[in-house]
C-alpha cells in the first residue's frame, strides 16, 4: 500500500497567500484559481465554510468571489449541490500524474492532503492574516482510492455521481485522470472501516502539523522516528537524498523539497505508518 503526501491549495505561487486556521480553529484549504473551472468561489462552501469571502479577504481583493476555482481534490459534500451518490474525487495530471503513476499509486492508496497555513483573524466583518502567527504545513484531509479512471475514457454514470469536476474542462490526454475515494476505509487497522474514505479534517491539532515548531519557515518538519530511511527501506519520493534528513535532539527532521505535488511512501517499509495514520484519522477525522 502506498501513503501520498500530497501538497494542495493555496500557496506562494497559487493563490499568493496560505490557507487559513480561523479564529475557532476550523481549518479551510483554499481551492486554487482556475480560468477553465466552470465553479467560482462564491458558489463553494456556503455560509458554513464562507470560501467567496475568505479568498476575497485574505488576497485584498485580487481573487474574488467570482473568480473561477479548482475545487480539487473535492472533500466536503456540503461545499455544493450534489448529485445521488456522490463520493470524493481528486484529479491530477501531467508531471505530477506521471510521478503517481511511476510510483504504481492506484486502488487502495491513501492520500494525505497537506498545505500552507496561517492563522487569521476576523474584525469589523473581514478576515486578516495574522501577522504574528507562522506559516506552517499542516495536514488537512485525506482520501482513500477505491478507482482510477482516465477524463477521456470516464463512464457517464461516474460523471453523473461526481458533478462538474474542473478535470473535465482540461486537457482530456491519457494524463489527465480522477482518483475516486472509497465510501469507507479499507485499513489493516481495528475500527478503520467506520471512517469515511475521504474527509477533511475539521479543526487545527498539533498532530497534523508537519512544520518543526521551531522553524524559521514551514519546509523544515518535524516527523515520528520510524519515518527515518535506512538501506532496508526507501524514503519518501523527492526525498531520497540522505542530506535533507537529520536527527536534531532526538527528532526527527526533513527539509522538505519546495518542488513536487505528489511524495510516495511505500508503507510496506514502515509498518507502523499505517496504525499511525489509523489512529490520527480516529481520533481527528
Amino acid at each position: 500500500m502506498k501513503i501520498v503526501l500530497s501538497r494542495k491549495g493555496f500557496d506562494s505561487s497559487a493563490g499568493g497567500v496560505p490557507s487559513p486556521i480561523l479564529p475557532d480553529g476550523r481549518l479551510v484549504s483554499l481551492p486554487i484559481p482556475d480560468p477553465r473551472s466552470p465553479l467560482r468561489y462564491g458558489e463553494i462552501g456556503g455560509e458554513a465554510r464562507e470560501i467567496g469571502a475568505l479568498v476575497s479577504n485574505l488576497t485584498g481583493g485580487r481573487i474574488r468571489r467570482s473568480s473561477r476555482a479548482h475545487l480539487d481534490p473535492d472533500l466536503v459534500a456540503a461545499d455544493r449541490p450534489r448529485p445521488s451518490g456522490w463520493r470524493g474525487v481528486f484529479g491530477q495530471e501531467a508531471a505530477a500524474q506521471g510521478h503517481l503513476r511511476n510510483e504504481g499509486v492506484g486502488p487502495g492508496d491513501l492520500f494525505v492532503f497537506f498545505g500552507v497555513f496561517q492563522r487569521v483573524r476576523y474584525r469589523r466583518g473581514r478576515y486578516s492574516f495574522d501577522r504574528d502567527a507562522p506559516r506552517i504545513h499542516v495536514v488537512w484531509g485525506w482520501m482513500q482510492v477505491e478507482r482510477v479512471v482516465a477524463v477521456a475514457d470516464c463512464p457517464p454514470p461516474i460523471r453523473r455521481r461526481i458533478g462538474d469536476h474542473p478535470h473535465f474542462h482540461h486537457n482530456a490526454g491519457p494524463d489527465n485522470v480522477l482518483y475516486l475515494a472509497r465510501r469507507r476505509l479499507a485499513l489493516p487497522e481495528p475500527g478503520a472501516g467506520t471512517l469515511p474514505g475521504s474527509g477533511v479534517f475539521a479543526r487545527y491539532h498539533p498532530l497534523l502539523q508537519l512544520t518543526d515548531p521551531r522553524a524559521a519557515g514551514p519546509s523544515l518538519w518535524r516527523l515520528p522516528a520510524w519515518l527515518r530511511p535506512g538501506e532496508d527501506r526507501r524514503a519518501l519520493s523527492y526525498h531520497r537524498k540522505p542530506a535533507r534528513w537529520s536527527v536534531a535532539g532526538g527528532r526527527l527532521r526533513l527539509e522538505s523539497a519546495s518542488r513536487g505535488q505528489e511524495f510516495v511512501l511505500d508503507a510496506r517499509d514502515y509498518p507502523r505508518a499505517l496504525p499511525f495514520l489509523a489512529a490520527l484519522l480516529k481520533r481527528l477525522g
